[in-house]
């Protein structure tokens, strides 16, 4: 499952690179995926409209059976 989760981030890290940024995969269970997000976006104001509206909505495009949620960790 990890392999799958980080091809699918893979489509938005050049994105994230752009603005400085980067994304890093914490944890999976039970279909929720803990990300970190680094650089630039890890104190971005606009981190959590990154959150959901790029990264989770490409996880649940890419692997809607097996991603439920994403949240961000420090």
């Amino acid at each position: 499952m990890r392999e799958k989760v980080e091809e699918a981030l893979d489509t938005v890290r050049g994105y994230l690179q752009a603005d400085g940024g980067g994304v890093e995969v914490v944890d999976i269970t039970d279909g929720v995926v803990q990300v970190r997000l680094s650089g630039a976006c890890g104190g971005c104001p606009g981190a959590t409209a990154t959150l959901k509206y790029v990264i989770e909505q490409v996880l649940k495009e890419k692997l809607p059976e097996e991603v439920k949620k994403v949240v961000a960790v420090p």
